[in-house]
């Protein structure tokens, strides 16, 4: 994670705060949030958590605390899915009021 300089505030915080790779983290933070939103409801440990999404249980730690620097974005969509979710991803033009990047929509 470099960090570079953005004069103008953005719609993306990591952005303006100057982290290259902002629009990956945003992402893989979105999908994150929605699965443990998920592990929250079904009321699952981290081990049954890991056994359903087949990722370690250390792994399942390290997304219970977004410490995401180390799980890829198809990972986390692989464990959605594992979770009974449809995952879409959607590629389009750039509307011109918006600059090309990554939005996920949970």
């Amino acid at each position: 994670m470099t960090r570079i300089d953005h004069p103008q505030g953005t719609d993306n915080v990591l952005l303006d705060l100057g982290f290259d790779d902002a629009e990956e983290l945003s992402a893989k933070a979105a999908l994150a949030l929605k699965l443990n939103e998920l592990i929250d409801q079904r009321g699952l440990s981290q081990m049954a958590a890991a056994t359903i999404t087949g990722m370690t249980q250390p792994k399942v730690s390290q997304v219970r605390r977004y410490k995401l620097q180390n799980i890829s974005l198809e990972r986390l969509m692989q464990a959605l899915v594992s979770m009974d979710q449809q995952v879409e991803i959607v590629v389009q033009p750039a509307r011109r009021a918006h600059a090309p990047g990554i939005t996920v929509a949970v």
